[in-house]
C-alpha cells in the first residue's frame, strides 16, 4: 500500500444493514485512523497489489443518537485483506463483536501522500 491519508467508506454484508465513514493513515505498515466515534489502530503487509492485516478499533466518543457499526464500548479486532492500486483499495474484512462475526467491506481512496 502507497503511504498516504485515506477515506473510508465502510458497509455491512451477510443481510446486516450498517455503513460508516471515515479517514485511515497508512504508513510504512501502520494503521491509524477514526470518524466521530471511533479511533483505528493496526498493522499491515502489502505484497504486490494484495494487503492484509489487523485492526483494533474502539471508541473515544460516546453518542446517545449513533450505533457504531463494530459493537459499543469495548475494543473490537478486525482482519482485513484486499487488493490496492496506487490511489484506492477495497478491503473485505471480519470484526468479531462479542461472539458475533460481522463481514464488511470498504473502500479505501487516497486524500493525500504523507512523505
Amino acid at each position: 500500500m502507497k503511504n498516504g491519508l485515506y477515506s473510508i467508506h465502510v458497509s455491512l454484508q451477510d443481510g446486516r444493514s450498517g455503513k460508516g465513514s471515515g479517514v485511515v493513515m497508512l504508513r510504512d505498515g501502520k494503521i491509524l485512523g477514526g470518524d466521530a466515534y471511533m479511533f483505528y489502530t493496526g498493522s499491515y503487509t502489502a505484497k504486490e497489489d494484495t494487503f492484509k492485516g489487523e485492526v483494533l478499533v474502539q471508541r473515544h466518543t460516546k453518542s446517545p443518537d449513533a450505533s457504531p457499526l463494530f459493537g459499543g464500548a469495548g475494543p473490537v479486532g478486525v482482519g482485513v485483506s484486499g487488493t490496492f492500486t496506487d490511489r484506492a483499495a477495497v478491503v473485505n474484512g471480519t470484526a468479531l463483536v462479542g461472539k458475533a462475526s460481522q463481514i464488511f467491506t470498504a473502500t479505501l481512496r487516497k486524500l493525500a501522500d504523507t512523505d
